[in-house]
């Protein structure tokens, strides 16, 4: 059963963005030709939006060969597909990767053995919030935000992986 999702490159230096066209290409098994747009949030930046189908996996397939470039900002989902959840992966320069499970409404869902984790590991309410707030990815969507927003009504490219 084909998996799909999105992939969002927020931002990304107009030399490195072939090469990001590239390494999905890869994973895709198909070329890939992205329609990049001026990126508002940081004008040095372009930023494209692609929807994909796959197999199950393929969203962390695309956001490991993604990391080689890591001045990008870039957000990846796949829906869940059966037997499977969903996720979402985001990467922030200087921050890194944050990858967490997503419900079919796109919410993050933290599991139960993390929430005991913490519980039994916080020393005190405010280390309760800030491992909450960890948990939850709140400084890479914080970060992410402006991105977001500039991007709202940019062109959409589908991509279909092969095998």
């Amino acid at each position: 059963m084909p998996a799909r999702g999105v992939l969002y490159v927020h931002s990304c230096p107009p030399a490195v963005c072939p090469h990001v066209e590239w390494a999905v290409a890869r994973v895709l098994g198909v070329p890939v030709n992205l329609k990049w747009t001026a990126q508002p949030a940081d004008p040095t930046t372009l930023r494209t939006e692609s929807q994909w189908t796959g197999s199950p996996g393929t969203a962390g397939e695309i956001a490991t060969a993604l990391r080689a470039w890591p001045m990008t900002r870039f957000e990846i989902t796949e829906e869940p597909s059966p037997g499977v959840d969903g996720e979402r992966i985001m990467h922030v320069p200087g921050r890194g990767v944050h990858r967490s499970t997503m419900s079919a409404n796109g919410d993050i869902m933290v599991s139960e053995d993390r929430l005991r984790s913490l519980l039994a590991t916080a020393a005190g309410p405010d280390a309760l919030a800030h491992g909450l707030e960890k948990l939850l990815a709140a400084e890479w969507d914080l970060e992410l935000e402006p991105y977001r927003h500039a991007g709202d009504g940019a062109p959409v490219t589908w991509l279909h992986r092969t095998g």
